[in-house]
């Protein structure tokens, strides 16, 4: 077979020889013809005119893509960049590169960080070391998270010890305070006008006048029963219709009745007892206390490593700095179980405002004793409801272990809850009821459950006492949360008729600074520089206490 191409005819022509049994050549001839293909003019104007609108195009992206910086890719590559990955069928090297690294990061989120693995101390280090060891992706990851391990532990770890140290500061006498005391001892040793009667004889049958507005204050506090005392006389309309009794303990006596022996607020009038000087109040009559502070549970609980045990890793800061202050050793003073013998301790007196010791008045309270309680014991502001969402929001599933069956079968873990600090009190009502006695059962009761019913403080077993012997007072005579909220809104604070430092921080400890704090704790800072000339009284200062000439014996 012979096959022959003829280019000018533009034809293929075959061939095929063979020989047949008579010897004679045959053969099959077949030609086949090429049409030809002629390219038009039109076609070509056609092109010509598309590539003259393309080309520039083309040349006008790229060039912006050069300007921009962009010089590590060729043209091709920037210009899919650009139009996209559907337009040129390319992929987009940025977001795989971010779902790749996701994965690997995804996958290692579910592993642990190999044992003995170096992490970098600094950013820099790390990527020195990226540089010279040319980690895989994985291993970047492992590095990654180990990193952020460490940090979150070491960030964890430092704001417990802060809390810790915190609780302790706020927990010890200042040096200032302490110092006070010892120098008002001294002068109720050595200075009659230190000594003088409070108040004087005349004075004396007013402290059973129910015409006058009765405040208590139980405390071993000298600056700050001078502060709650001094606050309440200067935002009074009508102070001279004001009387204190400020009560103390023995250790405390003779400072606290020099001060107020030395600093008189007249009009209005200040007793000053020591708990010594109530007959009957004492641990043998009222057994309960004396198990209290003796109990080896208790005191390793308020006294004890205050961190030991504790599951760090299950707590967020602001539950443990709250379990911290629960465990003041203050709650098992005496002072602090005080309010619960209000209608022994005043037995003539009808109606009673208790304040604690870390209060500043900032208004009248006299309107207080026109509020109607209906027949109830305690006039209380409730905290399970209000703007700060924190402080307001205590229900008594806040304060009592609800898995304990005793608990769960006496209390409502959703009723309202409601505050201590500033209280006005119906003793006629009072004397009616069992409250007292109603509160010593329950601390016998959380005393043989070895503290597993609440572990906060003394208000919890006055919620169980008082129950259903409360009535509701307005939010705004009573402001809690300052001492450890770092938000409290300043015009809230100066529309509060009392404000409560009931966190930490108080006005009176080294955890602050006097003179740095909201319009509420002014008085503070003007008290202690008019009587000392000075803002701090520190051992080391000279706190100059007025000099009296002595009295006549």
């Amino acid at each position: 077979m012979q096959l022959h191409f003829s280019p000018s005819m533009r034809s293929i022509t075959i061939s095929s020889s063979s020989s047949g049994g008579n010897g004679n050549g045959g053969g099959d001839l077949m030609k086949i013809k090429v049409a030809a293909r002629h390219i038009s003019y039109r076609t070509l104007f056609h092109t010509i005119l598309i590539l003259a609108f393309l080309l520039p195009f083309v040349f006008i992206l790229t060039a912006l893509v050069t300007l921009e910086g962009v010089n590590k890719c060729s043209s091709i590559d920037c210009l899919g960049r650009r139009l996209g990955p559907k337009l040129l069928g390319r992929s987009d090297d940025s977001g795989r590169l971010v779902k790749d690294f996701f994965k690997i990061l995804n996958q290692v989120n579910s592993e642990k960080v190999p044992d003995g693995l170096k992490l970098p101390d600094s950013f820099n280090q790390l990527v020195s070391e990226m540089k010279n060891n040319k980690y895989s992706s994985k291993e970047f990851a492992f590095i990654l998270k180990g990193m952020m391990e460490r940090y979150e532990r070491e960030i964890r770890e430092s704001k417990f010890s802060e809390l810790m140290n915190k609780h302790f500061a706020a927990s010890a006498v200042p040096k200032g305070i302490h110092c006070l005391s010892l120098r008002l001892t001294d002068e109720y040793s050595s200075n009659a006008h230190a000594r003088k009667q409070l108040p004087s004889p005349e004075l004396l049958p007013l402290l059973s006048d129910n015409s006058y507005h009765h405040f208590v204050l139980s405390t071993d506090n000298i600056l700050a029963a001078s502060v709650v005392v001094t606050s309440a006389v200067q935002s009074s309309v009508n102070p001279s219709k004001i009387v204190f009794h400020v009560i103390t303990d023995k250790k405390t006596y003779a400072g606290m009745h020099s001060w107020f022996a030395l600093h008189p607020l007249p009009p209005a009038i200040v007793e000053v007892k020591g708990v010594h000087q109530f007959d009957w109040l004492t641990r043998e009559n009222v057994p309960v206390l004396e198990a209290v502070e003796s109990h080896f549970g208790i005191r390793n609980y308020y006294h004890g490593n205050h961190i030991a045990g504790a599951n760090l890793s299950d707590t967020t800061p602001r539950t443990f700095a709250s379990k911290l202050q629960a465990r003041s050793p203050k709650y098992i003073s005496l002072l602090n179980h005080l309010r619960i013998y209000l209608p022994e301790l005043f037995p003539n007196l009808d109606k009673v405002v208790f304040l604690d010791d870390d209060v500043v008045i900032q208004q009248d309270l006299s309107p207080l004793w026109d509020i109607d309680l209906n027949g109830k014991v305690n006039g209380a502001v409730e905290t399970c409801k209000g703007e700060d969402e924190w402080v307001m929001s205590k229900r008594l599933r806040n304060y009592f272990n609800f898995s304990h069956p005793l608990i769960a079968k006496n209390l409502n873990p959703e009723e309202c809850a409601w505050a201590y600090g500033m209280n006005i009190f119906d003793l006629q009502a009072w004397r009616k009821t069992n409250i007292r006695d109603t509160y010593h059962s329950w601390l016998k009761e959380n005393l043989k459950s070895n503290l597993t019913l609440w572990k906060l403080g003394t208000l919890p077993p006055a919620l169980i006492a008082f129950k259903g012997n409360v009535h509701p007072i307005d939010p705004s005579w009573h402001m809690l949360g300052l001492g450890y909220q770092n938000k409290t809104n300043i015009e809230n604070v100066k529309k509060a008729a009392v404000i409560h430092y009931n966190g930490q921080s108080k006005p009176c400890n080294e955890t602050t600074h006097l003179l740095k704090r909201n319009d509420g704790t002014k008085h503070i800072g003007i008290m202690l520089k008019s009587l000392f000339g000075r803002t701090e009284l520190g051992c080391g200062s000279t706190v100059r206490l007025p000099t009296l000439a002595p009295l006549a014996v």
